[in-house]
């Protein structure tokens, strides 16, 4: 039985976390439902920790991971059982909604998978460097690198998409 503090500690997780982890995990997987499952076993598997400064010091990249690795070993398992290409990242489909941001969506989908990520915690999850950093296993000073290299490519391709347009 998990005592009424602990009970708390989740709950209060559950409210700050919930939201930003189904996004993330619906963006990983493409899927909202297989992301639910993903989210709700990440929380499952909170419910098993002992709240322990480790991890509440540092519950947002904690859940993080474990909603990452979980996404990523489901991804694998899915990808053993259907013989089709390389899996992909999903996106949130609101950003369809407008051509400019269909555009810039076309645009996040062709950088490489590791940008990709990077951008997706730190806009969609509003995540630190750092979070991001503990999250991925890169060091801050990398997630940095890609997070400069990822918007430095996007401008530059803004910047001429008009002139492609008009030639």
């Amino acid at each position: 039985m998990i005592d009424r503090s602990k009970s708390e500690w989740i709950a209060e997780a559950l409210n700050a976390h919930q939201a930003k982890l189904l996004r993330y995990a619906t963006w990983l997987m493409g899927d909202l439902e297989g992301a639910r499952e993903i989210v709700q076993e990440t929380f499952l598997r909170l419910c098993k920790e002992k709240r322990t400064e480790e991890i509440a010091g540092y519950l947002p990249q904690w859940l993080f991971t474990v909603c990452r690795n979980l996404a990523f070993d489901t991804r694998k398992k899915e990808a053993r059982m259907t013989p089709l290409g390389d899996a992909h990242i999903g996106v949130d489909s609101r950003l369809h909604e407008r051509q400019t941001a269909g555009e810039i969506f076309r645009m996040l989908d062709r950088l490489p998978k590791n940008q990709r990520e990077v951008v997706y915690l730190k806009f969609q999850c509003d995540l630190s460097y750092k979070e991001i950093s503990e999250i991925t296993k890169l060091s801050v000073t990398n997630v940095g690198f890609l997070m400069h290299t990822a918007l430095k490519g996007l401008r530059k391709e803004l910047l001429s998409e008009p002139v492609r347009r008009n030639q």
